[in-house]
């Protein structure tokens, strides 16, 4: 039994991922600063919108990999 526990372990690292995941996608509007950021690109024309969160994706990728490092301390 002693082959399956780092499989069982990636699966419930995986499972808690997932549904992090699941939940920030459930609540993304109720969530104040997200996509509303200081130097996050949004231009409007006519017949299109493009936004492109650059701050929001810098900002997530840095408490990621915080969160991240300080579990794998």
């Amino acid at each position: 039994m002693q082959e399956f526990s780092g499989i069982g372990k990636l699966l419930i690292t995986g499972g808690v991922i997932m549904t992090a995941a699941g939940l920030i996608i459930l609540f993304w509007n109720k969530i104040p600063f997200i996509g509303k950021l200081p130097g996050d690109i949004l231009i409007r024309r006519e017949n299109f919108t493009i936004y492109f969160p650059i701050v929001t994706s810098i900002a997530l990728s840095l408490l990621i990999s915080l969160i991240l490092y300080l579990f794998r301390k």
